[in-house]
């Protein structure tokens, strides 16, 4: 499968989370780098110092202290408008106002946390093939949701 992102983010709290989300992108062999950031102030420096041109999708996780993803989300929206970054809350929360919020602050998608191994590696190649499918065009509402929904009955 052919990967347009150049740069993959996941800002997530949870040490455990990160160590795996970087054992199955490793395992992928993906064409891309891979930045693990710890916390949502993490995230914030780091977007003010990089090049913004570059297409990136970003994992963002939803319940992280002080600055929460949607923080992040509502900050990286205002800072840029551009279609080169595919943005998804990644949350162990499959509540459905978790998902209008992120919808309407501008997420691409919501993912709930897979459980294994395998469900995590095949969440990150759907989800580099949605980004790359419909870079140019936001998931529709109904769209957006119904992802989220699929995920949490599984």
């Amino acid at each position: 499968m052919e990967n347009t992102f150049k740069k993959i983010i996941l800002v997530d709290d949870d040490p455990d989370d990160r160590d795996i989300f970087s054992d199955a992108f490793q395992n992928l062999k993906l064409q891309a780098e891979l930045l693990l950031l710890e916390s949502g102030h993490q995230f914030m420096d780091y977007m003010e110092k990089i090049d913004l041109a570059i297409p990136t999708i970003v994992f963002l996780d939803l319940n992280m202290p002080i600055i929460s993803g949607l923080d992040c989300l509502k900050y990286l929206r205002e800072k840029i408008a551009d279609t080169n970054y595919f943005v998804t809350i990644y949350s162990t929360s499959a509540s459905e106002r978790d998902m209008e919020k992120a919808y309407l602050l501008g997420a691409n998608g919501y993912l709930k946390k897979p459980t294994g191994f395998r469900q995590l590696q095949d969440m990150m190649l759907k989800t580099i093939k949605t980004g790359s499918t419909i870079k140019d065009t936001p998931l529709s509402r109904a769209e957006f949701l119904l992802n989220g929904k699929e995920q949490k009955d599984k």
